[in-house]
């Protein structure tokens, strides 16, 4: 008989695949507001994941943000409806515009029925036990962002989003029982088609449809993969900040 290594997550079916993504965003999230000062440095706290040095809020309204944000996430990817994650970190207010935008696309994770998310894979080849190490040189990129990237104005906030995949039948998740807003339209993107009789949202004063995406600057951080766990993540940094940077 043989066991898994620690922190090595077993990858035999779609719910433990989306297990390890959540598992690690929570550890992303905690590192960037942590590298790009979101919060003063001394309310975080240094904890191990995947066998390296982490930094963790240990502020208890954060935290619990946090959990409820991913969870959230977790409950739509169990749907099969998710493409990609992406944690906005807004200018503070009045503009909130988008600054940066850290993306974890699961555009390539396996689409399946809900009903099968405990479903044993058959067609997919087997994980290879170096995730974790993935996992590791990811948080490890992340956590050198201060040397990378110039530095945020201060007040700052962040969000979570998610992006639909572009399947006809996937509707948003919108609705009084649900945590989820509309993201502002100059973060959405087009559908690819629309169902016969809906409407399409025009495009009101503001922001235009889609114009904060792909940022101006693109920083590719690491492509993972491991059975059926293939995922890809970078950063885009929004036109407000380079316009704020060039003029300081």
């Amino acid at each position: 008989m043989t066991t898994a290594a620690p922190d090595v997550p077993v990858l035999n079916n779609y719910r433990t695949v989306v297990s390890a993504f959540i598992d690690f965003l929570t550890v992303c999230i905690h590192t960037i507001i942590f590298e790009r000062d979101i919060y003063p440095q001394t309310s975080f706290l240094t904890a191990r994941k995947y066998n390296c040095p982490v930094k963790q809020s240990r502020h208890p309204q954060v935290c619990r943000w946090i959990q409820d944000a991913v969870a959230a996430v977790q409950t739509e990817m169990l749907k099969c409806t998710v493409s990609s994650t992406s944690l906005i970190i807004h200018a503070p207010a009045p503009s909130s515009e988008p600054l940066e935008r850290y993306v974890f696309s699961t555009a390539a994770f396996p689409v399946i029925t809900p009903s099968e998310t405990l479903t044993i894979f058959t067609t997919h080849p087997p994980p290879s036990m170096d995730l974790p190490e993935q996992f590791r040189a990811t948080i490890t990129r992340l956590s050198s962002l201060s040397t990378t990237l110039k530095p945020l104005p201060k007040d700052c906030s962040f969000t979570l989003m998610v992006e639909l995949r572009d399947d006809a039948e996937v509707d948003p998740p919108l609705s009084s029982t649900t945590p989820w807003i509309a993201a502002e339209p100059g973060l959405q993107k087009h559908r690819n088609e629309t169902r016969e009789g809906e409407q399409v949202q025009q495009e009101g004063p503001g922001r235009k449809h889609g114009q904060d995406r792909g940022g101006v600057r693109t920083t590719p951080i690491r492509s993972l993969e491991s059975g059926a766990f293939a995922m890809e993540m970078w950063i885009e940094e929004g036109k407000g900040k380079i316009i704020e940077n060039n003029a300081t």
